[in-house]
């Protein structure tokens, strides 16, 4: 319902023009049928705004790129765990992997920690560095972590608990081959700070804390 002050019509009257007009939507002619016997008219279809903005939407995938690494994440950073089964250990940051997990190791003689996966968001970088130029970490790669999937069988399924697989004695070599050149070049107190497990005391308070 239209209002009918006059307060509305002198402002509509004293209103000033736009200085940016929009420009006219595209009209398109086309006839309507008007009845079976055939008549038709001519009249104008306009498009709204959305209809003629609108693009059809490409279906092609993007492929993710690899994650950017930390602020002060470099080969031989001494990295702390903050879950999974090593939570609160120290690991010894090698290199990124294409899938854009870290590649670390304990190493294993030192402190228990096997050479694994980590994603950066779990864990933090210290500001101490190890040397890590004797590693030996090129044949490790995403594909030496794929597990082998077999199909279950009726009689596995309802089984009282599921037997544990013992490590390759491949993945025992290449844990050994890795550790050889990282724990040959470490220090004493490296191998302490290594063992040693991170933990927070009272009054001791994360953000005020430097790694």
């Amino acid at each position: 319902r239209a209002p009918c002050s006059s307060f509305w019509l002198k402002a509509q009257a004293h209103a000033r023009p736009s200085r940016h007009p929009r420009a006219a939507p595209p009209q398109q002619k086309h006839f309507v049928k008007m009845g079976k016997a055939g008549q038709a008219r001519q009249v104008f279809r306009t498009y709204g705004k959305t209809k003629s903005a609108s693009k059809v939407k490409s279906t092609e995938m993007k492929t993710p790129g690899q994650q950017k690494l930390k602020k002060g994440l470099v080969p031989g950073s001494v990295l702390i765990m903050l879950a999974g089964r090593f939570r609160g250990r120290r690991a010894v940051f090698l290199k990124q992997l294409a899938s854009g997990l870290l590649l670390v190791t304990g190493p294993y003689a030192v402190n228990g920690v096997p050479f694994r996966r980590v994603n950066q968001r779990m864990c933090i970088a210290t500001s101490t560095k190890v040397d890590v130029k004797g590693a030996d970490d090129k044949a490790v790669t995403d594909a030496y972590f794929a597990r082998e999937k077999k199909a279950a069988k009726k009689d596995e399924m309802f089984a009282a608990g599921a037997e544990k697989k013992a490590l390759s004695s491949e993945k025992k070599a290449g844990q050994k081959k890795l550790d050889e050149g990282i724990v040959k070049a470490m220090k004493a107190d490296e191998k302490a700070y290594l063992k040693a497990r991170f933990s927070l005391s009272s009054k001791m308070y994360p953000h005020e804390l430097k790694f």
